[in-house]
């Protein structure tokens, strides 16, 4: 994935889950791409894909935690985020 891509990807992810607090997947793409459409900007792909890798990433660097304890996992923001 190029860096531009993943970058405003991350932002944009992080700007929704930061209102949110915690949220599943599925809210948070929806809210990703209702964020993407507001600021006018166009991510080739598919961005469930897109967006799918981010969390991988910033889960794996510690960005992001996944709460796996509960059926629908549910993602929030470390405290230093």
């Amino acid at each position: 994935m190029e860096k531009d891509k993943y970058e405003t990807l991350k932002k944009s992810f992080i700007k929704c889950l930061k209102i949110r607090k915690t949220a599943s997947f599925k809210e948070l793409l929806v809210d990703v791409t209702a964020d993407l459409q507001r600021e006018n900007i166009r991510i080739s792909g598919v961005i469930e894909w897109n967006l799918f890798w981010v969390t991988l990433d910033m889960e794996a660097r510690g960005d992001l935690k996944r709460n796996k304890s509960i059926s629908l996992h549910k993602y929030s923001l470390p405290a230093t985020i």
